[in-house]
């Protein structure tokens, strides 16, 4: 292995901007980027191709940034954000393509964390007398890669809860449902967040009083919408529901128990629902149950968007990862639904399991975002 130089930390940052672009996008594989660099007639190393994750089944960024390269491939030097895959599945081996077009050197960010096949790839250049570069801003990727990680070491995706409260602690008031609290500025951020998620996740209640789309509705980004998935135990959701109406063209899950209806089940699977069973009590659905279940079927980031007793229950069981909450500048005042069902969302914010990793304003609105030390 060779040393790190100012010029890897360069060109990997560069890949890592691009690799977040694919966040959402390419699940249940991770966003991966690479980029060819060669060196000009001056010795000046020159971007001559680049390449991301395509959906599932088709290019990874190592074959898309080949085939932008071409023959300037060889001799060059690729950066790619995680270790190339070694084994055909859908696509031949990200490695072997890299051997065939003669590149002399590969830096990577990080190594698959699937403990069965890390340091293959790697591996395979390495024989192949491939000058290899590995943990060029490892910390940062590992950020990146963090729910892809959890999939393949946990059976979960990583978890990010969203809370928008009013100024006086509640998310709505009694008989209204859900109030607008969030200024412009925080409802894009939002969007963005949904933007970069695989999944976003509420519960019945919340379905049911507010009628939601979950879409990401900032412009050029509705196709970046995430699957959209309902917590109901026993099928309530309404075939009426924007969520049933709008899902032929973006997807509806749909987790409810065993012991669920069969008729409500069969209509929303006619309607194009797609029906997840799992064990459930009379009380609900184990958070654990839900995030498997969703793991099993490729998501890897997961976006929790209400209301109180989903949120409640997933911090209950240690399963937040990440914690948002934009405060409004309004009260709602007599009859407020807190945003916690059963915690104090201050206690929450002061828990020493979570870091507290950025804040700030949004307009009239503050932010404060919190890690899960150790997440």
């Amino acid at each position: 292995m060779s040393s790190i130089t100012e010029t890897d930390n360069r060109f990997m940052a560069a890949a890592e901007r691009l690799a977040r672009r694919g966040l959402g996008r390419v699940w249940p594989n991770p966003a991966v980027a690479a980029l060819i660099v060669q060196e000009n007639s001056e010795g000046v190393p020159v971007l001559v191709g680049r390449g991301v994750t395509s959906r599932p089944g088709m290019a990874h960024a190592e074959v898309n940034a080949l085939t932008q390269a071409g023959e300037l491939a060889k001799g060059a030097t690729c950066y790619v954000t995680l270790e190339p895959c070694s084994h055909y599945g859908r696509t031949p081996p990200c490695s072997l393509a890299l051997i065939e077009a003669g590149v002399s050197r590969v830096v990577v960010g990080m190594m698959d964390p699937n403990p069965r096949v890390s340091g293959r790839g790697v591996g395979m250049l390495q024989d192949a007398g491939i000058e290899l570069v590995t943990g060029v801003r490892e910390r940062a990727l590992k950020d990146l890669y963090r729910g892809f990680t959890y999939r393949q070491r946990r059976h979960r995706p990583s978890v990010f809860l969203k809370l928008a409260v009013s100024k006086d602690g509640f998310i709505g008031r009694e008989g209204e449902g859900q109030i607008k609290i969030s200024g412009p500025i925080s409802m894009r951020m939002v969007h963005g967040f949904r933007a970069a998620s695989d999944a976003i996740l509420v519960g019945i209640g919340t379905a049911l009083a507010d009628d939601p789309q979950l879409t990401c509705r900032l412009p050029g980004l509705h196709a970046r919408s995430p699957v959209r998935v309902v917590v109901d135990r026993q099928a309530r959701l309404p075939l009426m529901s924007k969520l049933v109406r709008t899902c032929v063209d973006v997807p509806v899950w749909l987790v409810c128990g065993n012991a669920a209806d069969a008729d409500k089940v069969n209509a929303l699977a006619a309607a194009g629902v797609n029906i997840i069973r799992v064990p459930a009590t009379q009380t609900g659905i184990d958070p654990d149950v839900i995030l498997s279940a969703l793991a099993t079927r490729g998501i890897t980031r997961l976006m929790v968007e209400g209301g109180a007793r989903l949120a409640s229950s997933f911090l209950n069981a240690g399963l937040i990862d990440d914690l948002c909450v934009v405060t409004g500048d309004m009260e709602i005042g007599e009859g407020g639904i807190p945003a916690l069902h059963d915690l104090d969302l201050a206690n929450v914010l002061t828990d020493p399991q979570f870091a507290r990793i950025g804040a700030g304003y949004l307009g009239a609105d503050r932010y404060t975002y919190l890690r899960k030390s150790g997440a």
